[in-house]
């Protein structure tokens, strides 16, 4: 893999700007796993980077915005290596800058943004397009995965020595596997050829076709076709053998079930050169919710049992799934206000993210704050970028969170074009107040007191 790269190499409008004035962070909790931090300073940057760490009410800066943070935490930015922005084709339901703007609003300082769009991203030339229009129109670092292979069919590879000279940061057919084991295998030559990951979709088709949901107790009671957990975990093993024959490196997406993190965990116990996902939705919920047969519980890999979901969570809390991932799918209410069996997979995630994390598995104890901070940053490292810090000359990747604040998802609008959200309605705990994101203020949440330091 090439040297990790800072987020703020990725293309968004303010990538070819001076940083904005520069800010203090009066007397937050900064927690860094990474660093070790955990502690109340002030939170000083300047020229777009962290000056330093100084005790509460010490940081200064000439005619800096100074933001009260007193009560609330500042984290190290987030980053989604999974997010869909639907450009090109289908604007109507996300774009560059919706998208973008809905990733700073929780929290998140860079995101990766898949192929499977109409058309599908498979040349140097849509790269370079995308590239050119989030430059205008991203709110923060945004990075473009090309497909694997050619129309997302499984069958021809896309040239991809070129589309890496474009600038794309991976490959991916995501929405579709790739079926053939031969077509995988030369992807995973080329990919050692070109340095960049391939993020894989596992799903065997001769196994979950025509499912709708998990299969288990509960499609059965309600007569859905279901989708095996096997489907998921067969190619998983397949793919890692691939891989660890080829000495490659490959991206585990959306792991959903108990017997891929056993595929995951073997594969790494081996030497595999493997890393994986899984999504706030997989970690918080399970096939129960499709009882309602609410068409925004409609997802792929489908939500699944109980085991499953804990087999997720111990595999977060011991590191086998190395980062969370939100899958951000935005739909039309027309694809989803249909009946269950017809709607369309997939479920908006990116203002929610922390919140549901925090609300269902950090206040019960069941996963601690700061493994849910360093798992939400974790997903630069799997696209070869530096996960945000917060240390003296580190780039500026903030989150400003209140961890207090109770909201409704929803309830004011969505920065997203889409409302296509299964959180919406519930009371949720912590908020994201402000993001930074490569130095420069990419949200925020509401007015804070501020001041300018002389």
């Amino acid at each position: 893999m090439p040297q990790r790269r800072a987020i703020s190499s990725l293309d968004w409008r303010g990538s070819d700007g001076e940083p904005e004035r520069d800010l203090i962070l009066r007397g937050a909790r900064v927690l860094d796993p990474r660093e070790g931090v955990d502690a109340t300073h002030d939170v000083v940057v300047r020229g777009g980077e962290i000056a330093e760490l100084a005790g509460v009410g010490e940081g200064d800066a000439e005619r800096a915005e100074v933001v009260d943070a007193d009560g609330l935490s500042v984290f190290p930015a987030f980053f989604d290596p999974h997010v869909h922005l639907r450009v090109p084709g289908r604007e109507d339901e996300e774009d560059l800058e919706t998208g973008s703007r809905a990733a700073a609003a929780g929290g998140f300082c860079g995101i990766v943004a898949m192929a499977n769009t109409e058309p599908p991203v498979d040349s140097a030339a849509d790269v370079a397009a995308l590239r050119d229009r989030a430059r205008e129109q991203a709110t923060v670092p945004t990075g473009f995965v090309a497909c694997a292979t050619r129309g997302m069919r499984g069958e021809e590879l896309t040239e991809m020595a070129e589309i890496a000279d474009a600038g794309a940061v991976g490959f991916s057919d995501d929405g579709l596997p790739i079926r053939s084991a031969r077509v995988l295998r030369r992807a995973l030559q080329y990919q050692r050829l070109v340095g960049l990951p391939i993020a894989l979709h596992e799903e065997d088709p001769e196994l979950s076709a025509g499912g709708s949901m998990h299969e288990g107790a509960v499609s059965a009671a309600l007569g859905i076709a279901g989708v095996p957990s096997i489907s998921e975990a067969t190619m998983i093993a397949r793919d890692a053998a691939v891989a660890a024959f080829e000495d490659a490196l490959i991206h585990v997406q959306h792991l959903s079930a108990a017997e891929s993190v056993a595929a995951v965990e073997l594969a790494k116990a081996s030497g595999v050169r493997i890393s994986c996902e899984a999504t706030p939705h997989h970690l918080t919920l399970t096939e129960e919710e499709v009882r309602s047969l609410d068409a925004r519980f409609k997802v792929n890999p489908p939500l699944r049992a109980e085991t499953d979901r804990q087999a997720l969570i111990r595999a977060i809390r011991s590191g086998t799934i190395d980062c969370i991932a939100t899958d951000h799918a935005p739909h039309s209410s027309d694809e989803k206000e249909v009946p269950f069996e017809q709607a369309a997979m997939g479920m908006i995630g990116l203002e929610t993210a922390f919140s549901v994390l925090y609300t269902d598995l950090v206040l019960p104890g069941v996963l601690d704050l700061a493994t849910v901070v360093e798992r939400l940053g974790a997903g630069a490292e799997a696209f070869g970028f530096t996960a945000a810090r917060i240390a003296p000359g580190a780039e500026a990747n903030l989150a400003l969170v209140d961890t207090e604040a109770e909201w409704e998802p929803g309830a004011d609008g969505w920065e997203s074009r889409s409302e296509n959200s299964c959180f919406s309605g519930r009371r949720l705990r912590g908020r994201v107040l402000m993001t930074v994101a490569a130095g420069r203020v990419a949200y925020r949440q509401r007015s804070f007191a501020m001041g300018v330091a002389q």
